[in-house]
């Protein structure tokens, strides 16, 4: 993770993002998703934040976009994560990585399928003063 930080401060670091459609209600965290900024900094106008995100076994983050790229490496437990499309756009378990661009274009969720807490450390590249993601409303899938 620090070289991953290193490479993100110089700019190095890309990512992509998500799409919203539908005209359902945006979808909110399940019970129990929560995060603590572990790092921060800002360099011109783009604000680079690590970040611990916990997902309970079961739930899910709602459905969302980021405003910037970022990357996340799985430190415990199994991300399954989802498009638009409602079709599964990744599998990461312990010591995997994930690529996420930035983007209205990029909707996507994850969700905790397992039965134990998932653990991700996130890097997000943010346009200054920018959330850590927008809600987005469920695109027409059959879960959340």
């Amino acid at each position: 993770m620090r070289s991953l930080l290193r490479a993100a401060t110089a700019g190095a670091v890309t990512v992509t993002a998500v799409l919203a459609c539908g005209t359902a209600h945006a979808t909110p965290p399940g019970p129990g998703v929560s995060g603590r900024v572990l790092f921060r900094t800002t360099v011109g106008d783009t604000d680079y934040i690590l970040r611990e995100v916990t997902i309970p076994a079961g739930q899910a983050t709602g459905w969302h976009y980021h405003d910037g790229p970022l990357r996340g490496y799985v430190k415990q437990g199994t991300l399954s994560h989802f498009d638009s499309t409602c079709a599964s756009d990744g599998v990461y378990t312990q010591g995997g990585t994930i690529s996420e661009p930035a983007g209205s274009d990029y909707v996507h969720i994850g969700r905790n399928l397992g039965s134990t807490p998932l653990v991700l450390d996130v890097l997000y590249v943010l346009p200054q003063g920018s959330p850590f993601s927008e809600d987005a409303p469920n695109p027409g899938c059959d879960f959340e």
